[in-house]
């Protein structure tokens, strides 16, 4: 598997949950685009309907492979969420899926596979799901076999039950909307819970924790207005835009982003990875992003080209981060009572967290 970069695109965006009409986005534009610019890891679900079909005839565009290996980009997707309500996790839909998704990619192999969303399963069948994707593994088909959610809870569950009953830890958890300017609860105990189970790479999506964190409301698609978010979270956000984009002259989008890959960052450790996924429904929006990105971290010392992409962007710029922490804590202050609410409602302290594992 081809080394991570410090962003990761997420294909949510490219979904009826998020945008009334995707299959107008000019998907292998952005893709290409997002290649060019040193994104190279994507990752997607059969849940972000139709997101999966999308990028896999982007992707195997011949404007794409010739310009692009295979090899030189990551591919990621889920297992197990088919709707809103419903889930399968049975061995056999858990083949079928990865079958399907392989050949919607047009690939051999596919880098990583998560079971979606398993706080919404047993124990039992995540773990039963998880045998089938190590399975596939072993035969080439998976390079890495995961697990997502957003109740780190339950995912830490999880990742101690697979160790327990099949002997090995999981490679990856993806967690979504836990490490952001408004939500550290990744930091103060998911990573060690996570890191208890043997996992050594965790992937954070949602910096603006799904459309929350920036001006003008939550973006909806054809699904409605589906977020968790509360009414009184919803307007402290909105007051928390206001002071940031009009005294400040900054957007809390983009501090949002800084904000969550600069916590990426300062949580990676000689063997355990924290990364950032966030989404891009337009060029603009790939451009604004990796833009951002490059304004909190910088190149490597021993990078001589005069134009770095952004997957060369590995250290975290320390004077950037003291400029912007302001800002972050002026957010957090205007958010009040809403910091480190998880869009669950829970608030467990770290003690009643680790007694429930």
């Amino acid at each position: 598997m081809a080394p991570l970069p410090p962003l990761v695109m997420g294909g949510a965006g490219f979904s009826y949950q998020l945008h009334q009409n995707p299959e107008t986005l000019p998907v292998r534009d952005i893709l290409l685009r997002a290649l060019d610019l040193g994104v190279r890891t994507f990752d997607t679900s059969p849940y972000y309907e139709p997101s999966e079909q999308l990028l896999g005839a982007a992707l195997a565009d011949p404007a794409i492979t010739s310009r692009h290996a295979r090899q030189d980009m990551v591919i990621m997707t889920k297992v197990g969420r088919l709707s809103e309500h419903v889930f399968d996790y049975s061995p056999a839909w858990v083949r079928q899926s990865v079958a399907r998704s392989l050949e919607r990619f047009q690939t051999s192999y596919l880098d990583v596979v998560f079971c979606h969303d398993v706080e919404f399963v047993s124990l039992e069948q995540a773990a039963g799901a998880v045998e089938v994707l190590f399975s596939l593994q072993e035969a080439g088909v998976i390079r890495r076999v995961g697990i997502s959610g957003h109740d780190m809870r339950q995912l830490a569950r999880v990742a101690t039950a697979v160790v327990n009953k099949l002997g090995r830890p999981l490679d990856v958890i993806q967690t979504w909307a836990q490490l952001t300017l408004q939500n550290t609860l990744a930091e103060q105990w998911g990573f060690d819970l996570f890191r208890a189970a043997g996992v050594n790479t965790v992937f954070c999506s949602s910096p603006l924790a799904v459309g929350l964190l920036r001006n003008g409301g939550i973006p909806t698609g054809r699904t409605g207005d589906w977020h968790p978010a509360p009414p009184g979270m919803r307007v402290a956000v909105q007051q928390a835009a206001q002071w940031v984009e009009g005294d400040k002259k900054e957007t809390l989008a983009a501090l949002a982003l800084r904000y969550a890959v600069s916590k990426a960052m300062q949580n990676c450790r000689d063997g355990f990875t924290v990364t950032t996924i966030t989404g891009a429904g337009s060029l603009s929006d790939l451009e604004e992003n990796v833009a951002t990105v490059k304004q909190i971290l910088k190149v490597a010392d021993m990078v001589t080209t005069s134009s770095p992409t952004l997957d060369q962007y590995t250290e975290l710029d320390i004077a950037a981060l003291a400029r912007d922490q302001p800002l972050f804590d002026g957010v957090r202050a205007v958010l009040g009572e809403w910091v480190d609410f998880d869009l669950s409602g829970k608030r467990a302290p770290e003690e009643s967290v680790r007694s429930s594992i």
